[in-house]
């Protein structure tokens, strides 16, 4: 079973047990999150929601909160006397995905 939510802006394929990093939220780590379904399917049967599946959620439990990897920035532009550098680390929320319930 498997079944696609959408936080911080992008969707996500989930199945049951699965740790994913997404956008921050402001949950602290042992807390439940709960996540509506755009879609759901079983392998045999899917529901395609309009926008999300009536009844269904998904049920994580919040991990981990974090910054990833920082990303260099650069901006030159040759013979210019132009150079720009910036850094940035996004924050995240680790999570992992105990339950899909229907």
């Amino acid at each position: 079973m498997f079944a696609i939510i959408k936080t911080g802006g992008k969707q996500f394929t989930v199945r049951e047990g699965d740790r994913l990093k997404i956008e921050k939220l402001e949950f602290e780590p042992g807390a439940t999150v709960e996540f509506e379904a755009l879609m759901v399917s079983d392998g045999t049967t899917t529901k395609i929601g309009t926008p999300t599946v009536a009844g269904a959620k998904i049920i994580a439990e919040v991990e981990d909160q974090g910054r990833l990897p920082k990303v260099h920035i650069i901006k030159f532009r040759r013979r210019k006397h132009y150079r720009k550098q910036q850094g940035h680390r996004q924050y995240f929320t680790a999570i992992k995905i105990n339950q899909i319930q229907l």
